[in-house]
């Protein structure tokens, strides 16, 4: 007994597979900056004639973010709870002052502060997963009911997805509304009331574009100048059906995109050795870093990245279905499906699966904001591995199960199996 009350009091270990595979994620990363960045660099007065501008940067960030982690996953899940409200409300607020800030590439997505730059969309991700979590947990089963339950959750998500509208961020917004409709889902939402949602949404979305349609103009001009000027949504879409015919316009980053991961063969180049990088593809080292891997690595490389990718987020899935606290679940639900739709459609962007939306790939690309707030998100992961761990020593110690008191539709599905 004197050895069994310390054992059950203290907190459990974190998930080491799931650390191990975000520190290479990172740390693959920073290399992958590296090699689609340091010719740019170099031969550009403003980032000071410097290969390694970037690669500097993206260091900086992963070892701040190595510390957000850390800290994070020493947070219990209990102070998730009280933290949500308040990290909520100071995201609406940053998302509200970005609109009235200078634009970027025709968008107003940033906050600066001197030299760096951080992108309220980025927290807002994480920030909805928080609270979405809770409230749908502290409804219980008065969420399933449409007025009381369902319609508040989601006029909440609509509210944020709007902000984002407006910068406007249409990538963003599209990874928002679908990891909220998965945290909906996994909360145990009747599947009416989400199909009918997902009716509206595409209704709201073709008047929308019919109308840009109608008059946005041709956007299939040759002077890229002036196709950069066009509604983008539109362009982009254009571009994905037929990326040939506006390869001089909307269509330029996409076949340079195209060409690159064609080159790489099944073997690629070599890192370091891409040539599509060299002022041929912009934003090499962001939005389109997939490609470069595609061209230095090959077919083979890639295939072993994506199974990494792949094995990282069932991993976390399995953490996040093993919570016994529906709140844990619903958050490592979130967490690990954000990170799954991210990739997907920045991956599926460049290599013309869907059309592109100018995402960052998670743990990837070049990027400070994104960097952070996936690595916190990650140290949330790993708290909840620890109340996992613990919460089965504690099983073994007592010989007492514990189950959840609102049990989500994954864990109900998983419970129902084994009977």
């Amino acid at each position: 007994m004197r050895n069994t009350k310390p054992e059950t009091r203290r907190r459990g270990t974190p998930d080491f597979q799931l650390l191990i595979l975000t520190l290479l994620l990172v740390g693959f990363g920073v290399i992958m900056v590296f090699s689609s960045s340091s010719s740019v660099a170099l031969l550009n007065k403003e980032y000071n004639f410097d290969s390694l501008y970037f690669v500097k940067r993206q260091s900086a960030f992963a070892v701040l973010g190595l510390f957000i982690m850390l800290v994070a996953m020493n947070i219990k899940m209990e102070k998730y709870k009280k933290l949500f409200v308040p990290l909520f409300f100071i995201t609406i607020l940053l998302l509200i002052i970005v609109l009235f800030t200078g634009s970027l590439n025709g968008a107003k997505s940033w906050l600066r502060f001197g030299s760096v730059g951080f992108q309220p969309t980025e927290l807002a991700k994480i920030s909805i997963i928080l609270y979405l979590s809770a409230l749908i947990v502290k409804k219980g089963d008065r969420f399933r009911d449409l007025r009381t339950g369902y319609i508040p959750v989601t006029v909440i998500v609509g509210c944020v997805a709007g902000l984002i509208m407006l910068q406007p961020d249409l990538g963003s917004c599209f990874i928002l509304v679908a990891t909220s409709g998965l945290i909906i889902y996994a909360g145990g939402a009747s599947v009416k009331h989400i199909t009918a949602s997902i009716v509206l949404l595409v209704l709201g979305a073709s008047i929308v574009f019919g109308i840009g349609s109608l008059f946005g103009g041709d956007s299939g001009t040759t002077d890229r100048q002036a196709a950069a000027k066009q509604d983008y949504k539109i362009g982009r879409f254009q571009a994905f059906l037929n990326p040939e015919k506006y390869r001089q316009g909307t269509g330029y980053n996409l076949v340079q995109s195209l060409q690159a991961i064609g080159e790489g063969g099944l073997n690629g180049s070599g890192f370091g050795k891409g040539i599509i990088k060299l002022h041929y593809l912009p934003n090499s080292f962001n939005d389109f870093i997939f490609s470069v891997i595609g061209e230095e690595f090959g077919f083979i490389g890639t295939a072993i990245f994506l199974m990494l990718y792949l094995y990282f987020i069932w991993r976390g899935m399995i953490i996040a279905l093993r919570c016994h606290d529906p709140f844990g679940t619903l958050v490592g639900t979130g967490i690990m499906g954000l990170i799954a739709i991210q990739a997907f459609i920045n991956i599926g962007g460049v290599t013309q699966t869907i059309p592109i939306t100018g995402v960052t790939l998670p743990f990837i690309s070049f990027g400070g904001s994104s960097l952070l707030v996936m690595m916190f998100s990650m140290g949330i992961m790993l708290s909840i591995s620890r109340e996992n761990t613990k919460q089965a020593v504690q099983e073994r110690t007592t010989g007492v199960a514990v189950r959840n008191e609102v049990p989500n539709r994954f864990q109900t599905r998983r419970t129902n199996r084994f009977r």
